[in-house]
């Protein structure tokens, strides 16, 4: 009998089909996110894939030595070439933020961008992993199936083919959505499992000054944050939290109970980063990331409330 409902409640985590409405919204995040990305790059492609960039495409080759990594940009350096890979990939981010043609776009976009990636080894930031990520696990679903043009398509050939109009309406439930939502919940629950845990092996987050050596570093600094050196106690209470929430995230976050309240913490987390320390698009994509742990139902039920205070308004 153990067994029996192991094997149920196995089959119904990973394999019961779920609808693509969270997916699809964090995918228009994502492919707006990658466009920003790579127009980001094209502002100094010179110095990031062109011929007189930091690092050369054989330098970037020789950190790669001995591993599976491999980039066709390192053997570019024509920067009318390195442009028109820039701006088609610019061209197939839009694509995929608007949703069109989803299930071929998605997997060439990552790909182009993971070449960019390789060939910028030692240039990149913890932004460019995330969106990786999660442009990974989109390649699994089908979250172009809702709030996309790919859905709006769809549904005018149902109403010029009527018999087609039960599949078209059901076509957003599929076992792929709860694959990719899976792999993307434990992919992120291993991230802040790791962070918790190498924080802990510094002295700075048990004693509290973590938070204070964060507010006075002027390389992230975006807004005056040193007025928390006059609370002590609200220092080591915030490093703790951080730490704690960080650490037993992936224990946390599962449960009915507890997930709003994590969630709840890591748009603060993520938030505060983005407003205090400067780096708005990590943390912006940081809670993209974690709203893959809320349920496509939930999410429906937000832009239905949305759609109908709009309409209101109007």
């Amino acid at each position: 009998m153990i067994g029996k409902e192991f094997s149920k409640c196995w089959n119904s985590f990973w394999f019961e089909p779920s609808a693509a409405t969270t997916l699809a919204m964090i995918r228009i995040a994502t492919g707006a996110m990658l466009a920003y990305i790579h127009i980001v790059w094209c502002l100094r492609l010179d110095d990031f894939l062109g011929p007189n960039a930091f690092t050369t495409g054989e330098f970037a080759q020789s950190l790669h030595r001995g591993d599976f990594a491999w980039s066709y940009l390192w053997y570019i350096d024509s920067v009318p070439l390195l442009w028109a890979h820039q701006l088609v990939a610019i061209a197939l981010s839009i694509l995929m933020a608007i949703g069109l043609f989803t299930r071929f776009v998605i997997p060439i976009i990552w790909f182009m961008t993971l070449m960019v990636c390789h060939r910028m080894t030692g240039l990149l930031f913890g932004l460019d992993q995330i969106v990786m990520m999660v442009t990974m696990y989109l390649m699994v679903a089908r979250s172009g199936d809702e709030i996309s043009m790919d859905r709006y398509l769809d549904l005018g050939k149902a109403q010029a083919s009527p018999g087609l109009n039960a599949n078209i309406q059901t076509s957003n439930w599929s076992t792929y959505n709860t694959i990719a939502a899976r792999l993307m919940q434990i992919h992120l629950c291993v991230i802040y499992l790791f962070g918790g845990l190498g924080k802990m092996r510094g002295e700075t987050w048990w004693d509290g000054s973590a938070i204070w050596l964060s507010a006075v570093s002027y390389e992230y600094q975006s807004l005056d944050l040193t007025w928390i050196g006059n609370y002590p106690v609200l220092m080591a209470l915030a490093a703790h939290v951080t730490l704690f929430w960080e650490t037993f995230y992936v224990c946390l976050v599962w449960p009915k109970m507890t997930r709003p309240w994590v969630l709840a913490t890591a748009f603060g987390v993520h938030a505060g980063i983005g407003v205090f320390l400067g780096m708005i698009t990590f943390g912006w994509m940081m809670i993209v990331a974690n709203a893959v742990f809320i349920e496509p139902t939930t999410m429906k039920r937000w832009l239905d409330f949305l759609n109908v205070k709009a309409t209101t308004s109007r």
